[in-house]
């Protein structure tokens, strides 16, 4: 137990101390990224720091970051789905489908060819790690385009386009490392088979139509009841954690991907009950981010392989550039006349360049490594994921003032 209350005060108070801190950070332009805090705070408390937490609770840390990790991300895929117009996927359909089409197969093969390059990894190995970091970080992304500085410098289309395929592409890179994991483990026409028959049909589909259907239910109840006068008044939080926890712990007993189930579940959600105010949704998001998300950094902190980084060598920081560099900006560039909302070349670039890679891909790559046995999975995600944590986050603040002054004197032109 004394390690638990040690957690508790930890934790408790980093996310304390960040939140009191966090208006004066953004006001005055300071650096706004809490990621980047909560793990420099993960690794002084940890065991390659001060050890003032030496992780005894944690036989299996990969395994306790897995499911934190899942968690987190179904709670930030619904913040994001609670914050989107309910027409948004409607009216942008050529933009998102080319986002979650083209868009994240290039992404995924551009990953894992520039994994394959640089390191000694088995091909379908150096695949599963490209879909690990493929898809956006909703985490990271929502760091991004929620708060006041966003909100005055980023247009609103950017910041929907941004939270949109956030939210989407989560749960969009389960069938890329499902079949990395089957090809590593069973022959070509067998692991095609086996996705074909059960990955997207009941993992992928079945989770879009249980989330779907789930969402409009609850939404569509919660309105009835209201109209009728049988209904307390509810604040958004509490439905909102309730439908997250049983939709994400309903998909993943009935073998659907939990992430999309939760996003479908919550813009459904959104869609048919009443609609709430921005500033109710962006509190949401708020406490969302802080209260889930805080813990999650602190604890990849503690557990960062420092050793395994190093026997990789310069190979190791390559890729890390590599991948923050080929990986998505190219791929906005090509699809940007498909996609409706970038206007100006500036769009492009900021868009492309806040593609951030963080929890999701901790799940990935954890999920990854228990089901394939293979250690270097962990040990490559979990250095791109550190990479793109202090780059993004060291770069947020500055880009984003950088963009809304170019948006703006072009608007003005």
């Amino acid at each position: 137990m004394w390690d638990l209350y040690l957690m508790l005060v930890l934790i408790g108070g980093l996310t304390l101390a960040l939140s009191l801190a966090a208006g004066t950070l953004q006001s005055r332009g300071y650096l706004p990224a809490e990621s980047i805090l909560a793990v420099l705070f993960g690794i002084a408390v940890g065991p390659h720091g001060f050890t003032i937490f030496p992780l005894p609770v944690l036989s299996n840390p990969l395994f306790f970051i897995e499911q934190i990790s899942l968690i987190t991300v179904a709670f930030a895929v619904t913040s994001i789905a609670l914050r989107l117009p309910a027409t948004y996927f409607r009216r942008h359909a050529v933009s998102m489908a080319a986002l979650l089409g083209p868009g994240m197969l290039v992404m995924w093969l551009a990953s894992g060819f520039v994994t394959y390059t640089l390191l000694p990894v088995p091909f379908w190995v150096a695949l599963l790690i490209g879909a690990a970091i493929t898809p956006t970080d909703p985490v990271l992304a929502n760091s991004i385009v929620v708060g006041e500085t966003a909100a005055q410098n980023i247009p609103e289309r950017i910041r929907f386009l941004l939270s949109a395929e956030a939210g989407a592409n989560d749960g969009g890179a389960h069938p890329f490392v499902v079949i990395a994991i089957l090809l590593l483990a069973q022959p070509l026409d067998s692991a095609l088979a086996t996705w074909a028959t059960e990955t997207i049909p009941l993992e992928v589909l079945g989770a879009i139509v249980f989330g779907l259907a789930v969402g409009a239910g609850v939404g569509r109840l919660e309105d009835w009841l209201s109209n009728f006068g049988l209904m307390e008044e509810t604040s958004v939080l509490t439905v909102t954690v309730a439908l997250t926890f049983t939709v994400l712990g309903s998909a993943e007993l009935l073998g659907f991907n939990g992430i999309l189930a939760v996003f479908a579940a919550g813009f459904t959600y959104n869609w048919q009950s009443d609609p709430q105010d921005e500033a109710k949704e962006q509190q949401v998001e708020e406490v969302f981010n802080r209260l889930f998300t805080i813990p999650v950094f602190v604890i990849f902190g503690m557990v960062l392989p420092w050793s395994e980084w190093a026997s990789l060598g310069w190979r190791g920081f390559a890729l890390v550039v590599a991948v923050l560099l080929v990986r998505r900006l190219p791929m906005m560039f090509a699809l940007r006349p498909a996609i409706r909302p970038l206007n100006y070349p500036a769009d492009t670039l900021f868009v492309g360049w806040f593609g951030p890679i963080g929890i999701t891909a901790l799940f990935y790559a954890t999920l990854a490594a228990r089901e394939t046995g293979s250690e270097i999975i962990w040990t490559v995600v979990s250095l791109v994921v550190a990479g793109s944590i202090l780059a993004h986050g060291a770069t947020s603040t500055l880009f984003t003032l950088w963009y809304g002054q170019l948006v703006g004197d072009a608007e003005r032109l």
